[in-house]
């Protein structure tokens, strides 16, 4: 997406509420998001999960991004599914209202990226 010719990456961007009623990103549509965000992102076979594993040595940093994952959710009104244990968390991402990813879920992701970076 372009504005006045500058790049608007989807970091610099908000999600928006989503109460269903619009079609699920394509497969397409889906993988050229993907190269906005860390290679460490992957998508699911049908293209409708979004999904990172970060990894730790303890349990206190994976706290840590639990909670960070939880405040972004927050701010952005977006809501990944998060499991954390010692030294990981998984992140998984989809838009239930619409059963696949909306634009919103990479734009959480690049956010993600943008704040671990």
């Amino acid at each position: 997406m372009t504005t006045t010719g500058q790049t608007c990456n989807l970091s610099d961007r908000t999600c928006v509420p989503c109460s269903g009623g619009i079609p699920a990103l394509t497969a397409d549509e889906a993988n050229a998001h993907m190269g906005e965000l860390s290679s460490e992102w992957t998508l699911n076979a049908g293209s409708t999960e979004l999904s990172r594993h970060f990894a730790f040595k303890g349990f206190a940093k994976a706290t840590y991004l639990a909670n960070l994952c939880a405040w972004l959710a927050d701010q952005q009104g977006h809501h990944p599914d998060i499991s954390f244990g010692w030294g990981y968390v998984d992140v998984r991402l989809t838009t239930h209202e619409i059963g696949g990813l909306n634009e919103n879920d990479f734009i959480w992701a690049a956010k993600l990226d943008q704040l671990t970076g």
